[in-house]
């Protein structure tokens, strides 16, 4: 029997809230495409973490 399991990905705290990480600007602003385009996210931009090396989503222009 096979076993199906969910990658959980990683995430770090900014400021009150925990933000998925993304390795790469390219990773980030590649998510931010399919949140667009798969869920109806409004337009996303990308910054670069000030706590850590990686990328984060914001809603934010």
């Amino acid at each position: 029997m096979r076993t199906i399991s969910a990658k959980i990905p990683k995430k770090c705290w900014v400021g009150e809230q925990q933000k998925v990480c993304y390795a790469t600007r390219e990773e980030a602003e590649a998510a931010a495409l399919v949140a667009e385009h798969d869920y109806g996210a409004p337009k996303l931009g990308v910054y670069k973490c000030e706590y850590g090396d990686h990328w984060h989503l914001s809603s934010h222009g």
